[in-house]
């Protein structure tokens, strides 16, 4: 009882002082001198246990990149075009050089495959022409050693350190026997693997890691030194040379070290690779002593800081306290205090409640901002549908008088056998008709693309052949809902700049819809008209992307449509403007099917 009414008699700086020292140092200096010991020990097996694991990766990863031209070696070895192209006699070089545009497999294999560098056949046949991917195997060619392996390994493949003559770098690349139509033809096929892909697969390894063939030649290694070199000019020990699996400790350059090796040899192939880490003992262990003798000294230079650290954050813990309740104490009374910031410093528990608190206070002022914005956006939204209505029509007629007057023009025109009459009178009498029924909400496509087509055959009766147009909708896309007059402007604005602009010959006026890669649909409108010069197609872009208004009493114009896109979907749904001049215009927007937004986020 008296050693607690002591300790609760101490200060609360001191008393965390001595807290630190019995129950951190202690057991710290317990600790540090068992795990020293074994720190040397864990280190070595820890490094053993990577290097193989690393090796296993290594060996998986060049596996996949190699799986690649053996697959392309599979298909080019039953592909009858390219068999037809290698074993035909050919009678002119027109013809040879015909049937190679015509054939493009190849090239395709090393433009699509990252994995390939490149593909050639080697082709006993003097008809034909030497284009780096048919060749004719000269006298060097014939009496290389892998090339007469191809021959008589009978369509199993092989891997070697062979030359490209295209480039004169050596590269691994995969040999096969490829069976051409007539008799005595057999043909070569090597591909070649792309090293990059092989040196990116071993440059993350901390140790020197290598893939060298069966005639021990470094295809690929982490260090730039090693590469193309053979193994036996870098390590002399016959056990790195020959064993083909497994690991053991050898003796390379005077250092006692580990060697990890794996064997890959690919399906249906005589011959194979092998990827080789090794790592030297002496360092592992050096590494070790360093990490001994600098925790050493670290340990002892914190155990003194943090004895001072400690007496020290015990006097900010009640200061810090107190600035916290104080700011809370001045939100919480609710006089509008969103502005207050508290600064603490620190990653404990108080500094994570000040954070945590300036998180709180700043949302609610976001919120607050956020809910003033969104109703800012839906008035404006409101304005531009109800603006686009009144645009369309600047006096108000009464509508029964109008459609009855509009009726008894058709009935006339078609009793007197005026049967374009009656029918363009019919579709002015539908666009009005539609015209007034527009209100703030949202419309059907197909409703929209049938104002667009009342508007185009009026346009027809007026303009006759000059006017051509087309609807290319795609299947799905003519329930989705938008705002109403999104498409008839866009029209009307291809006739006026596209056709009116154009001096002679017809105009065609493409509508067309799809359905885009994230679900949306893409509505184009595109002419071949006189089109856009191109300093006004970038004035019209600029004015588009300017937050800006129409000038009072303007036509419906493409600014109001851009605006209304942009304030029910987003910035991203706006319209996409390409015009070339003298060939025509494009207009473009997508709508996302279920994300309209009420604002702009």
């Amino acid at each position: 009882m008296n050693f607690i009414r002591l300790l609760n008699d101490i200060k609360l700086r001191r008393k965390l002082s001595l807290t630190f020292i019995t129950v951190a140092v202690v057991p710290l200096l317990i600790s540090g001198i068992f795990l020293t010991g074994k720190l040397r020990e864990i280190m070595i097996a820890d490094a053993f246990e990577q290097a193989t694991d690393n090796v296993e990766r290594v060996r998986k990863r060049t596996e996949e990149v190699i799986k690649v031209p053996l697959d392309i070696s599979y298909q080019l070895s039953n592909d009858s075009r390219m068999k037809s192209v290698a074993s035909r006699s050919y009678d002119s070089y027109i013809e040879v050089i015909q049937t190679y545009r015509q054939y493009s497999d190849i090239r395709d294999y090393i433009r699509l495959y990252k994995e390939v560098k490149g593909i050639r056949l080697y082709t006993p046949n003097p008809t034909m022409l030497n284009n780096w991917e048919f060749m004719q195997p000269d006298n060097q060619i014939e009496q290389a050693e892998w090339y007469k392996l191809a021959l008589s390994k009978k369509g199993l493949a092989g891997w070697g350190y062979i030359e490209d003559e295209r480039d004169r770098t050596k590269y691994l690349s995969l040999v096969r026997k490829i069976n051409l139509n007539e008799p005595g033809q057999d043909s070569v096929l090597v591909i070649n693997v792309n090293t990059a892909q092989l040196n990116s697969i071993l440059s993350q390894e901390s140790f020197s890691t290598m893939i060298v063939d069966d005639h021990n030649n470094i295809v690929a290694a982490n260090r730039p030194d090693l590469y193309g070199k053979n193994l036996a000019e870098v390590h002399s020990g016959d056990g790195i040379l020959q064993q083909s699996e497994g690991s053991f400790d050898a003796d390379i350059d005077g250092k006692r070290s580990k060697v990890v090796i794996s064997s890959l040899v690919p399906e249906t192939s005589w011959n194979g690779l092998r990827v080789i880490s090794v790592f030297t003992v002496s360092d592992i262990v050096q590494d070790a002593n360093e990490v001994i003798r600098l925790a050493t000294l670290v340990i002892a230079g914190s155990l003194i800081i943090a004895v001072l650290l400690v007496y020290a954050s015990a006097s900010l813990i009640t200061s810090r306290l107190l600035r916290l309740s104080k700011h809370m104490s001045r939100v919480g009374t609710g006089s509008g205090h969103w502005d207050t910031y508290l600064d603490l410093d620190g990653k404990d528990e108080i500094g994570q409640l000040s954070r945590q608190f300036n998180a709180l206070v700043q949302r609610i002022s976001q919120l607050m901002l956020e809910v003033e914005e969104s109703n800012q956006q839906k008035r404006r939204l409101e304005q531009k549908q109800s603006e686009i209505k009144f645009k369309m029509l600047a006096s108000q007629i009464n509508p029964h008088f109008l459609f009855n007057t509009l009726e008894s023009i058709r009935m006339e025109a078609h009793l007197r056998g005026e049967e374009d009459l009656a029918e363009a009178v019919w579709q002015l009498s539908s666009l009005i008709r539609n015209s007034l029924e527009v209100g703030n909400g949202k419309i059907r496509l197909s409703e929209e693309l049938n104002m667009a087509r009342c508007y185009l055959e009026l346009q027809k009766f007026r303009y006759e052949d000059r006017l051509l147009y087309k609807l290319d909708i795609a299947q799905g896309t003519e329930d989705i809902e938008l705002p109403p007059l999104m498409i008839q402007p866009l029209v009307e604005n291809s006739i006026i700049h596209g056709l009116d602009h154009k001096e002679e010959g017809s105009t065609r006026i493409t509508i067309r819809t799809k359905l885009g890669e994230d679900g949306e649909v893409c509505v184009e409108i595109q002419d071949d008209g006189a089109g856009i010069p191109a300093w006004k197609l970038e004035e019209l872009q600029q004015q588009l992307k300017e937050q800006e208004s129409e000038e009072a009493g303007g036509r419906i114009g493409l600014r109001n449509v851009h605006d209304r896109l942009q304030l029910t979907y987003g910035h991203a749904s706006g319209l996409s403007i390409d015009s070339k001049e003298g060939e025509g215009t494009r207009i473009t927007f997508c709508i996302p099917r279920g994300n309209e937004i009420e604002c702009l986020q």
